[in-house]
């Protein structure tokens, strides 16, 4: 499990690197495009070679279509349009808010879902390290170029909102309610999506293109791996930790693009950065129980962590199908 989380937030981490490299070349919308139809094709390609069959239940294709909408072709679209009036640290500030509305969304969908006080912390402490991370106070300084990028800003907020109710909608009525694997459900979310974007794509598809070779390349990371088998950790994560956790790794991914800057285009790391770095840590080792928590027993309900059944009980005959190619 934490192989998977670690994985998706590296992949979903540098994202933002190559997503900055082919917006030089294409559109916003020609980018989303050809991520989610490059993920599709890679995760449909598993399932034929691995024998896998799509699931045949229309409620479960009506479920991951709303999935899909939500997680894959609203939030990427908003945040590409987003990405092109304000600066990609504010972007990152906004979906850093991520596990906060997954929390509060969750906390209204799924009751049974609850937070104790010490996890809720957890959530809390590692929004306070990702912005100590991203240094919001950089930007006072540039507040008159933000001016009239108000409805760019909202829109990050309904990204947000969108993966928030996505992670949320994907527990509820999806984890748990069907005997299928962790790939089959994304191969068929993934397909979805690009299937929605091929439908309105006439709009957008005409565009002029520049297509370097480091465009091709970054289109091809973001497909494959960003649109394609990151969902199929990302699924895995969410049927076994609940909405608002697996909702933390939005906590890792800024992390990994500083250290892909730093790496690669030669950027100074400053003081906030492993200072933030640090309380990130922290936030999510108090999410995931692994400090400041007790394991308990319930003599009815088998072993349980902070009052709330383990992975084996709430996700039924997922957990025993998962296994076999949700960690990647």
């Amino acid at each position: 499990m934490l192989i998977a989380y670690l994985a998706l937030s590296l992949t979903w981490g540098s994202s933002f690197f190559f997503i900055k490299i082919s917006v030089e070349g294409m559109s916003p919308g020609q980018l989303v495009l050809g991520r989610l139809v490059l993920g599709a094709l890679t995760l449909n390609l598993i399932l034929l070679v691995t024998g896998r069959r799509w699931p045949a239940e229309p409620r479960l294709i009506g479920h991951l279509a709303v999935v899909a909408f939500l997680l894959c072709v609203l939030p990427l679209l908003l945040f590409a349009w987003a990405g092109q009036s304000i600066p990609s640290g504010l972007s990152s500030i906004y979906n850093a808010t991520t596990p906060l509305m997954t929390m509060v969304i969750g906390l209204a969908m799924i009751p049974q879902e609850r937070m104790n006080a010490m996890r809720s912390s957890g959530v809390v402490v590692g929004a306070l390290g990702i912005t100590v991370v991203l240094a919001p106070w950089d930007l006072v300084g540039s507040l008159s170029e933000l001016s009239g990028t108000g409805p760019a800003q909202f829109a990050c907020l309904v990204g947000t909102a969108s993966y928030g109710l996505a992670f949320t909608y994907l527990r509820r009525n999806v984890s748990g309610r069907h005997n299928h694997d962790a790939v089959a459900i994304a191969a068929v979310q993934v397909a979805l999506a690009a299937g929605m974007m091929l439908v309105v794509s006439p709009l957008f598809v005409a565009s002029p293109t520049q297509l370097r070779p480091r465009t091709i390349l970054s289109v091809l990371v973001l497909g494959i791996l960003a649109s394609g088998i990151a969902y199929i950790w990302n699924t895995f994560i969410v049927e076994r930790w609940g909405a608002t956790l697996a909702s933390t790794v939005t906590y890792i991914s800024p992390l990994v693009g500083i250290l892909l800057g730093i790496l690669v285009l030669g950027e100074h790391i400053t003081w906030n950065q492993p200072t933030g770095a640090l309380i990130v840590v922290l936030g999510i080792l108090l999410s995931q129980g692994v400090i400041g928590t007790a394991r308990q027993k319930d003599p009815k309900e088998g072993e349980v962590n902070d009052g709330q059944p383990t992975g084996h009980q709430e996700a039924g005959n997922l957990v025993d199908q998962s296994d076999r190619g949700g960690d990647g």
